[in-house]
């Protein structure tokens, strides 16, 4: 199979890819194994960094994420992790906490992530058509947009990397 054709393959099964509303998230606590399963199973087929214990007690000990109750990590958490990592490869933890915090601080945290994830899921799912950018009516809107279409963006960059850096590997190996 042809690198293009690779890709367009990839292209139809990130459209698949379907990530949760808050009320779709474990209802209950979780130990930090099962939130590792977790994100890095929802966060897989991304092509996103696996999410380590270390990373994790790294967000609590910096205070970008709240501690754990009892070695029990919640809802909130796994929101917070969520949205760290789809907006890792672009931004600084401090930028990412920052715009967390402000969009955040204009709406409920549910509705904020399901908005975020809304706007995310939708443009997974038409990857690769011509589609209108929607009109943001607040400032908030818009920095939900602009971090969604960087997500979107990042990954689709490192597919095609992937996809061409095979190839040159190659012909470097036949060179030597």
């Amino acid at each position: 199979m042809k690198g293009y054709e690779k890709y367009q393959q990839w292209e139809r099964q990130i459209r698949q890819v379907s990530l949760p509303h808050w009320s779709e998230l474990p209802k209950f606590d979780l130990y930090m194994d099962q939130v590792l399963a977790f994100l890095n199973g929802t966060l897989g087929a991304l092509g996103l960094e696996t999410v380590t214990a270390p990373m994790v007690n790294n967000y609590v000990k910096h205070k970008i994420i709240i501690a754990p109750v009892k070695k029990k990590y919640q809802t909130m958490h796994l929101v917070d992790l969520i949205m760290i990592s789809l907006l890792k490869p672009m931004f600084s933890m401090e930028t990412i906490r920052s715009g967390m915090d402000q969009v955040t601080a204009g709406d409920f945290p549910k509705q904020a992530y399901d908005n975020f994830i809304d706007a995310l899921n939708d443009s997974l799912a038409h990857l690769g058509e011509d589609q209108k950018e929607p009109q943001s009516s607040n400032l908030n809107q818009k920095l939900m947009q602009v971090a969604v279409d960087a997500v979107v963006d990042s990954i689709q960059a490192k597919q095609l990397l992937s996809l061409i850096e095979r190839p040159l590997r190659k012909i470097d190996k036949a060179k030597k």
